[in-house]
C-alpha cells in the first residue's frame, strides 16, 4: 500500500485521521474523511443511515483495514508501519497491541452469556494484559461501582436489562485502561427508557477526561456533551464545528435537512 508523503501527526493529537478512503466492493462508503481529536475532547459523529459513521470507527482500531489514508491514535499510525512511500500491514500481535489502547463499544452488547458481569470484565485483562487475578477483580468492582452496577457483579447477562448489559460493555471495555473510547450508537438498541442509564454513564466519562467519538442519534447528549459535532453524509463530512453552531445554526441544508427530520421523530 502506497503512502502519500505528510506531515507526520502532532503528539498533542489523540486522532488524527488523514483522507480515509473505504469501500466494499462497488459501493465506496468513505471518500476521503479527515479529523482530528485532542485528548480529552468528545467528538460526537451524527448523520444518516448509510454515510460512514460506523465504517470510520471501524477504521480507528483496524477492524476494516482502510483502502487509502491514514489514521494515527496517540501519534502511533493504526495498523501499519511506514518505510518510505509505502506502508505494510502489521503483524497480528501489533495489531492487536495497538487495538487494546481502544475501548470500544457497539450497538449490541456481545457479553459472554455463559460468565457473570464480573467474568466478563475481567476476561480480557487477564488474557491479553496477562493482569493478576486479584489486581483484575478488585478493578472489574471498582468500575461496576462506576457504572451503578455493583449489586450485580455476579448476575449474568441474561438476567440483566438491555441497558445495565451496555453499561457491564462500557465496563469491560474500560478494564482494558484505554486511552480511547469509540462509542457505535451504544443507545439505538434499547428501549427508551433505557437509554438515559447509558447516557449517564458516558456523561461521567466525558467528564472525567476520557477522549471519546460516539455515533449517536441522540442529539440531546451531543449538544450537552460534545466538543465538536461532525456531521457526515455519503461518506464525506459536510460540516463540522462546536455543537452550538452544528446543531442550532448549521450552515448548510443538508445539516438542516438531517436535524428537521431526527428531532421531528
Amino acid at each position: 500500500m502506497s503512502a502519500d508523503l505528510a506531515p507526520q501527526p502532532s503528539a498533542a493529537l489523540m486522532v488524527r485521521a488523514q483522507g480515509i478512503h473505504k469501500s466494499f466492493g462497488h459501493n465506496q462508503v468513505l471518500k476521503g474523511v479527515s479529523l482530528e481529536v485532542s485528548p480529552g475532547e468528545v467528538l460526537c459523529l451524527i448523520g444518516p443511515s448509510g454515510s460512514g459513521k460506523s465504517t470510520f470507527l471501524r477504521c480507528i482500531n483496524h477492524l476494516e483495514k482502510v483502502d487509502r489514508g491514514r489514521i494515527w491514535v496517540d501519534g502511533e499510525l493504526v495498523g501499519y508501519r511506514q518505510s518510505g512511500r509505502l506502508l505494510y500491514e502489521l503483524g497480528e500481535r501489533d495489531i492487536c497491541r495497538q487495538r487494546a489502547a481502544t475501548g470500544m463499544v457497539f450497538q449490541r452488547f456481545n457479553l459472554f452469556p455463559h460468565m457473570t458481569a464480573l467474568e466478563n470484565i475481567i476476561e480480557a485483562p487477564l488474557r491479553v494484559r496477562k493482569e493478576k487475578r486479584t489486581e483484575a477483580t478488585e478493578h472489574a468492582r471498582e468500575l461496576l461501582r462506576r457504572v451503578g452496577l455493583e449489586a450485580k457483579a455476579d448476575a449474568y447477562p441474561a438476567t440483566l436489562s438491555g441497558g445495565q448489559q451496555q453499561r457491564v460493555a462500557i465496563a469491560r471495555a474500560l478494564a482494558m485502561r484505554p486511552k480511547l473510547m469509540l462509542f457505535d450508537e451504544p443507545t439505538s438498541a434499547l428501549d427508551p427508557e433505557l437509554v438515559g442509564e447509558v447516557l449517564a454513564v458516558m456523561r461521567d466519562l466525558a467528564r472525567a477526561g476520557m477522549t471519546m467519538i460516539v455515533v449517536t442519534h441522540e442529539m440531546g447528549f451531543a449538544r450537552e456533551v460534545a466538543d465538536q459535532v461532525v456531521f457526515m453524509a455519503d461518506g464525506n463530512i459536510v460540516e463540522s464545528g462546536p455543537p452550538g453552531r452544528v446543531l442550532v445554526a448549521p450552515q448548510h441544508e443538508r445539516t438542516r435537512t438531517f436535524l428537521a427530520r431526527t428531532l421531528a421523530h
